[in-house]
């Protein structure tokens, strides 16, 4: 028996919290979006049950107009910033007021594969078809196929130096006090610098002024940013809930979503830039590419069935990155000013940022570069335990620990 899938299991249970699971003890103490669907593909493994009911529980937070926020807050806690009391939104469940990338379509398709129980899974797509006719609504208002993020922390990637020069357009004026909790339970060195934070805080403000009604934040943005990476993961989640829907005989739900991908697929292949071999986001205040180097730029793999040249350029990029990584995949190429191995989303590996580049370099024929990064990932883990992330350099564990996405994701990969 593996000790380390043990410890896995171990994690999910430490961090479970009444059927939604934390992402870690006291630095995150809610349940996040994308968090649950990568924990939820982890449970899928060997307790479906607690897998389906990780997905019910985020969906509690659902908005009327089918938004599934990044945090729903079933329990207070005061070892977070910022709370409920920040966000100041209206559902009847306190949860933030942004969202965060679609990966639950995507862990509900494999949950229904593994079980094939159309009586819970059901209810589930409803939700995820909602969602997805969301982000086309209100993040793709003019129908071009990519859509955009209006604050940072919907990427994921929350202080990425691909947001750099659109955010620092954003004010560092806010109405509310930034009393920043994470810094306290992790080195400040590893965490968005108090600048960004004032900027984050400031996209909070004025979004909670618009009443959080996706029109006029869309008006009111400065910070507006049409992202490859989420775009990716949505049209993965298209391509699986088009499946779903095909399953439980919804074709008019399938052709619906059929088109989508399509216009979506188009406008990906549309941000491919070979003179950088990978593709790119575009900043929709400025009009201009983002050309800043990070993971995101390589996460079309998972969604395009790309022609082999592309599929070559961008795998050799990737192999440039790593060299000389002890952990690979930096989420920022190494060397260029804005790199910092340890901190956050600027050049640290993450085993789920991994994880998704495993799968699309599998669909995309190169199963031995990612068998290479599967065992550079499973090998960090079990080296430095299941941290939040780790420095590509020293592999060196960093940010929160026991970390539930983490514990995922190591069971994940060593089940494929």
């Amino acid at each position: 028996m593996n000790l380390h899938i043990d410890q896995a299991k171990r994690i999910l249970v430490a961090n479970d919290r009444g059927g939604y699971t934390v992402p870690t003890d006291r630095l995150y103490p809610f349940q996040w979006n994308w968090d649950s669907a990568f924990v939820a593909m982890g449970f899928a493994l060997y307790d479906t049950d607690r897998a389906y009911r990780e997905l019910e529980r985020l969906v509690e937070g659902q908005w009327a107009d089918g938004m599934i926020p990044h945090i729903v807050f079933h329990q207070p806690s005061d070892t977070y910033f910022p709370g409920p009391n920040v966000w100041r939104t209206r559902h009847t469940i306190p949860t933030s007021g942004i969202t965060q990338p679609p990966v639950f379509a995507i862990a509900l398709r494999k949950l229904h594969e593994a079980t094939g129980d159309k009586t819970r899974t059901l209810p589930l797509y409803e939700a995820a078809l909602k969602w997805h006719r969301w982000w086309y609504a209100a993040r793709d208002p003019e129908g071009t196929g990519l859509v955009a993020l209006l604050h940072p922390w919907e990427s994921g990637s929350d202080n990425s130096p691909a947001w750099d020069i659109a955010l620092a357009r954003v004010p560092t004026t806010t109405d509310t006090p930034v009393v920043r909790k994470d810094t306290g339970h992790v080195n400040a060195l590893m965490r968005p610098r108090n600048e960004d934070y004032q900027r984050f805080i400031h996209l909070v403000d004025t979004y909670a002024a618009c009443d959080w009604e996706p029109a006029r934040q869309w008006a009111k943005a400065s910070f507006k940013v049409a992202e490859i990476q989420t775009t990716a993961i949505l049209l993965k989640a298209g391509e699986d809930l088009e499946a779903l829907a095909h399953e439980f005989g919804r074709m008019e739900d399938g052709s619906e979503i059929a088109a989508l991908n399509e216009k979506t697929r188009n406008a990906i292949l549309a941000q491919w830039r070979p003179d950088l071999s990978r593709f790119v986001s575009c900043d929709l205040v400025s009009g201009q590419d983002i050309v800043a180097p990070t993971q995101a730029g390589f996460i079309p793999l998972l969604s395009l069935d790309l022609d082999k040249a592309v599929v070559g350029a961008l795998v050799d990029e990737m192999k440039a990155w790593s060299k000389g990584m002890k952990v690979a995949f930096p989420t920022v190429k190494p060397g260029i000013d804005s790199w910092e191995p340890k901190r956050y989303w600027r050049g640290p590996a993450w085993a789920i940022i991994n994880w998704l580049l495993i799968d699309g370099l599998k669909r995309n024929g190169r199963v031995d570069d990612a068998e290479k990064l599967r065992k550079s990932t499973i090998s960090a883990i079990e080296a430095e335990g299941f941290a939040e992330y780790f420095d590509p350099v020293t592999g060196e564990g960093c940010g929160g620990l026991g970390f539930s996405w983490t514990a995922a994701a190591y069971m994940w990969l060593v089940a494929s």
